[in-house]
């Protein structure tokens, strides 16, 4: 496995955070692997990250700053080996656009990563931001859930 992209709603809260703590720890990890993310919607496409998780972020040590939004496109299910979901609505969106031949490779985030329930990531964007604190321990949790299962083969 070479590449792999992480799925949200909109590309401002889950996704780039997941995106950013894979890089980081995949590199310390020795791990070679490309990743990227993206949100099924494009109404925030070009923006940056949502400043409450930018700072929730910056607060652990990942810098969401360079990112930017963007929209999930048919040409990703061929650029990249594992899409991972967020939730079950963003899987769900992924499959109705190319049908189930790609199942195999798109999967729910923190259930690929071995994660104990829940399997599916909160949103934390209409919440407080304890949310957003919240989800950079979900990130961490899933993402050396993710490594574990890459060194095991996948």
């Amino acid at each position: 496995m070479q590449t792999i992209l992480f799925v949200c709603l909109g590309n401002i809260c889950r996704s780039p955070l997941v995106e950013s703590v894979a890089r980081k720890r995949l590199a310390e990890a020795g791990l070679k692997i490309k990743v990227a993310s993206c949100g099924t919607g494009g109404w925030h496409a070009g923006e940056q990250a949502d400043p409450r998780m930018r700072a929730a972020a910056a607060g652990a040590g990942y810098d969401l700053g360079p990112h930017r939004a963007r929209q999930l496109s048919l040409e990703d299910f061929e650029r990249y080996d594992l899409l991972l979901a967020m939730d079950s609505d963003n899987m769900r969106e992924m499959r109705r656009m190319v049908g189930e031949e790609v199942a195999r490779r798109t999967c729910l985030f923190l259930e690929w990563a071995r994660m104990a329930p829940p399997h599916e990531f909160p949103d934390p964007y209409f919440g407080e931001l304890t949310g957003f604190v919240q989800s950079i321990v979900l990130a961490e949790q899933g993402v050396r859930g993710l490594i574990g299962r890459l060194r095991d083969g996948g």
